[in-house]
Parts: C-alpha cells; structure tokens; sequence
C-alpha cells in the first residue's frame, strides 16, 4: 500500500516546489503543489505536468488516483497562506 511521502518525494524528484503536502488512505491520496514552474500555464497543463512525473507509477497501478490543486507561489500568497 502507498504512503503519502512515497507521493511527496515521487513530485519533488521531478518538480522543485515551494509547498507540497499530500494525503491519503492508501488508494485515493490528494495532493496541494505550490511551484514556481506553474506560472503561465493553465489549470490543465499543470495536472499534465504532474500526471508526467508520476506516468510510470499510474500505468503500472501502482497509484490509482490523485486530486490535486496546483498553484503558483504568488496564487499561494494571494490566498494569505504564504
């Protein structure tokens, strides 16, 4: 079964981020990613970013699903959580 962390170091390997926390049960995990190399792109391009860093283990099934919200460290701020 996956633990949350494996998922943490799994995004962090593959993307610099300025915050990330994930959570799960072992199946279903959701995860918030605060990175700087979200500026400019859609909603979409950032969970396709994600969802590159972590193909391997979602074909495999390895991990099944995640939701994630993805923000700039200036969307992060904004919403008075910096």
């Amino acid at each position: 079964m996956l633990d949350p962390q494996q998922i943490h170091q799994w995004i962090t390997a593959g993307l610099p981020c300025t915050h990330l926390i994930v959570n799960g049960d072992g199946q279903h995990f959701e995860a918030l990613i605060v990175s700087g190399e979200f500026a400019g792109l859609s909603r979409v391009k950032r969970q396709q970013r994600i969802y590159a860093i972590l193909r391997a283990r979602l074909d495999s099934g390895e991990l099944h699903a995640l939701s994630m919200q993805t923000l700039t460290p200036d969307e992060w701020e904004g919403q008075g959580r910096g």
